[in-house]
């Protein structure tokens, strides 16, 4: 990605925003130095580590949560307290170079220990990402030092549309938000997020407000089936000053592919955790109760594993290519794959908690356990938008393609 400048005047402090197909051809990569290599490695697999630590707490106190407008707040300081909060930073910069197979995994096994919990990761590391992408080396020291400190970010996009988010300058000179964010998890508790906001010119920008803990969230139109553990609900910005470092890269950067799109396989990691645990859940059913030998039973257990090891596959191989830098892998190919990534998991996770359902019987509806817990979650989680729209997409670029099957996600 590109480094996207940021200047501002006295007269119109939005006024001088650098658009995007005139950028520094300074990449951010120049500004934050990383040091791949055996440090890098052992800091990533101190991670996965941590994170099935985190994973075990938080599925031990997962039933405790699942009550409206929770919070895992004991959940997200361990994962302060772990590092896993800073890993996706560079190494210089305190992380760990978190990213590709190792973020995968970490994804997969917080997601194993709670949804929700696995919810509120995945949007901190999207936020980290997109700082990186787009941030000016200020803004990024500022992120850096405000996540070592325990600070949990995320990124919410949602507007309601009766009240959707601006970024005006007003008759004093100053720049003020006004408008509302729905859907945004972690609401009341992360206290810069990034949020997308149209200005005076109808440019979409990204800002990243500073916000205090337990203001501006009303959680009261949250009330779904599932995920009732990750504080999502409305945040009003009205009347919220804006300093200049906290508007975030250009015009139209938010939606900029591939990763826009290709982080899909973020959420789809922590799907694949949660159905990880369902498929655990459910052997440890069948040996308990001595049933695993029934033929009926073994199938659907056979179909079960059939089902988690496809979305893990599609995952992993997602995450691969999403990850790679190579020239010959094209925007579209990435978007196109992950797409179909997404939609593979959500057909599994419905399938394997079919599955689920059949071999555990009325007891998987039963609360405290913790199968009717998970699997309202899930149900919950793979409600991503416009699945449609990503199998049609995939679709289109996979019709106007030369290549045949065997090359196609070469």
């Amino acid at each position: 990605m590109g480094r996207h400048a940021l200047s501002l005047s006295s007269a119109s402090p939005l006024a001088e925003i650098e658009p995007t197909n005139m950028v520094s051809s300074v990449p951010v990569a120049s500004n934050v130095v990383s040091y791949p290599g055996a440090a890098s490695a052992a800091l990533r697999r101190a991670m996965v580590t941590g994170a099935r630590d985190v994973a075990d707490s938080a599925f031990a106190s997962a039933g405790a949560h699942d009550v409206d407008g929770a919070y895992p707040a004991a959940e997200v300081t361990a994962l302060h307290e772990t590092g896993l909060l800073t890993a996706p930073l560079p190494l210089e910069l305190g992380g760990a170079d978190l990213d590709g197979s190792a973020l995968c995994e970490v994804l997969r096994r917080i997601g194993s220990g709670s949804l929700s919990l696995g919810r509120l990761f995945e949007g901190h590391v999207d936020a980290m990402g997109r700082v990186l992408d787009y941030g000016r080396r200020e803004q990024i020291r500022l992120v850096a030092d405000e996540v070592k400190s325990g600070k949990l970010f995320g990124v919410w996009n949602t507007d309601d549309v009766a009240n959707p988010l601006r970024l005006a300058t007003e008759a004093d000179g100053r720049v003020r938000l006004h408008g509302r964010k729905i859907l945004a998890s972690g609401a009341g508790h992360i206290e810069r997020p990034i949020v997308t906001a149209r200005d005076d010119e109808d440019r979409r920008l990204m800002v990243m407000p500073g916000l205090r803990s337990g203001e501006r969230a009303d959680l009261s139109s949250w009330t779904p089936l599932g995920m009732r553990a990750s504080a999502t609900g409305a945040v009003d910005f009205s009347g919220l000053e804006v300093e200049p470092i906290e508007i975030l890269g250009g015009d139209g950067d938010y939606e900029r592919q591939p990763a826009f799109s290709g982080g899909a396989w973020r959420f789809a990691a922590v799907h694949l955790g949660g159905m990880e645990r369902l498929l655990d859940l459910l052997v440890e059913h069948l040996r308990r109760t001595g049933r695993g030998e029934d033929p009926h039973q073994a199938a659907r257990l056979g179909q079960a594993a059939i089902a988690v090891e496809t979305a893990r596959l599609w995952v992993e191989r997602a995450a691969e290519i999403a990850g790679e830098s190579s020239p010959t892998r094209a925007s579209g190919q990435i978007v196109a794959y992950v797409n179909l990534a997404r939609l593979a998991v959500e057909r599994a996770g419905l399938d394997l908690m079919e599955l689920v359902h059949r071999s555990v019987g009325l007891q998987a509806f039963m609360r405290p356990h913790p199968i009717e817990r998970i699997s309202r979650d899930l149900a919950t989680y793979l409600r991503q938008p416009g699945p449609d729209r990503a199998l049609a997409t995939a679709a289109d670029w996979v019709l106007r393609q030369d290549a045949r099957a065997i090359d196609l996600w070469r």
